[in-house]
């Protein structure tokens, strides 16, 4: 089954064909660990943790980077504030940004590349740049001069002249041109600093990837991601320097985009105090329902984030859960789980989720109505390729209830069994009476009486 993807620079779905079929090479932009990320932050890792997975099960090697952005303006003032080395800031968010993945399901990237590690091949490139007439030294700067590369703003669609006129560029003396971007600047004694031909200086945020990004995947790359934020500036001027740096050689042959959260229909910003952060959400919310939040848009469309909306995707997989918890005793035909071939199909066309995820509902409703070895195999299939249905449904149902006295419960159920077998009704009332009052809800069905704790 071919996968086709919307390619940002070709402005349309194409069929997509790795330059390596063997080797298939995908470089998603990551964090910039300074604080704690927030759930916009993670739209893009779920989104493409999905093209990974499919993309492993059409060929037989996909070497997926995920870079740390290490060094920056932002961590130095965290840095500086705390009175601590940056590698304090640094460590302390990389891991934490780490955590938040896992929590969400995403599998860790083939490649975690952190741009501290990358200074020489940076230095390398920049050279590069520079001799190849690409780049100019002015006052301990080294910048990428734009007029040099005529094929700059085909990604986001703009001309220099707008730039010039009305992009948010920082003016400065030492420019040829306001659109002039920063490659290496330099470092006051205060801040961290590396050797260099152009003196005591760091990086700029944009050459980290490029540089990066040829270290560990080559010089062209099959596809490179990320939100629709880093359009411009920072993806265009990845394919401006990557290309000169290499001669003309095509960088990135798929750009994908993924479209922004807001909440409850506004834009999240700091100010407006609507940041939500993943940490703080995976204690509030079952880390499966955020992911199916996340899942529920189409990836390159915004997506609006509420309370409602996670209510929903909590009730979604709760039926769902339910009908795998029914068939708990129904053993697997097989260990390898089927992948259906409507959900792979809805996958393979742009990475519509929306409808993978309409396609997993009428496989639940299946296997509910047939209850087979077979039908439960393509629920599971299907959510294993979207990263959902991952726990044991009595895990999921009892989610949260660390503080319940599981020995108590069962002994008021058993009570209320031997009640019941008595026709001693109203006894059997008060103890579901009693049981409510903990928060325990319970069900009733064929296959005896089960209880889970009621989420608030």
């Amino acid at each position: 089954m071919p996968i086709s993807l919307y390619n940002s620079l070709s402005r349309r779905i194409e069929p997509f064909a790795p330059l390596d079929p063997e080797r298939v090479t995908m470089y998603l932009c990551g964090p910039t660990v300074y604080n704690y990320v927030h759930i916009g932050n993670a739209r893009g890792p779920v989104v493409f943790d999905v093209l990974a997975r499919l993309l492993r099960r059409h060929y037989p090697r996909v070497v997926y980077a995920r870079n740390i952005t290490d060094i920056d303006d932002k961590i130095n003032a965290a840095a500086s504030a705390q009175g601590v080395e940056i590698g304090v800031i640094t460590e302390k968010f990389a891991t934490a940004y780490r955590q938040d993945m896992a929590g969400l399901g995403i599998a860790a990237p083939d490649i975690e590349p952190r741009a501290t590690a990358h200074i020489e091949a940076i230095i390398t490139m920049i050279g590069d740049l520079i001799e190849r007439g690409h780049a100019y030294a002015a006052q301990g700067h080294v910048l990428f001069d734009v007029s040099s590369y005529p094929a700059y703003g085909e990604l986001s669609g703009r001309d220099t002249e707008e730039l010039i006129a009305g992009a948010r560029v920082e003016v400065a003396p030492y420019k040829k041109s306001p659109t002039d971007f920063v490659l290496w600047k330099p470092s006051s004694p205060e801040l961290p600093g590396w050797n260099s031909p152009w003196g005591v200086g760091r990086p700029g945020w944009h050459i980290e990837c490029s540089a990066m990004s040829a270290a560990h995947l080559g010089e062209t790359i099959d596809i490179h991601a990320g939100g629709i934020d880093l359009q411009f500036p920072h993806h265009e001027n990845e394919i401006a320097q990557s290309t000169c740096a290499h001669g003309g050689e095509l960088f990135a042959r798929w750009w994908m985009h993924n479209g922004m959260l807001t909440f409850d229909g506004r834009k999240m910003s700091k100010s407006l105090g609507n940041v939500l952060l993943v940490h703080e959400l995976l204690r509030q919310h079952p880390a499966e329902a955020l992911r199916l939040r996340l899942l529920s848009g189409h990836y390159r469309q915004p997506l609006d984030w509420s309370d409602t909306a996670i209510a929903q995707a909590v009730s979604t997989l709760d039926g769902w859960y339910r009908v795998l918890r029914d068939l708990e005793h129904v053993e697997l035909a097989a260990d390898v789980l089927p992948t259906p071939a409507r959900v792979e199909a809805a996958l393979c066309d742009d990475l519509n989720t929306p409808q993978a995820l309409a396609e997993l509902s009428v496989l639940a409703d299946a296997a509910r109505r047939v209850g087979s070895a077979e039908a439960k195999a393509a629920l599971l299939g299907a959510g294993a390729l979207l990263g959902l249905l991952q726990q044991d449904p009595q895990a999921w149902f009892r989610r949260g209830e660390n503080a319940v006295d599981e020995a108590h419960i069962e002994d008021l159920l058993q009570q209320r069994q031997a009640a019941r077998a008595a026709r001693d009704f109203s006894r059997a009332d008060a103890i579901r009476d009693e049981l409510t009052a903990l928060g325990i809800v319970i069900e009733d069905g064929a296959q005896g009486t089960r209880w889970s704790v009621l989420k608030s």
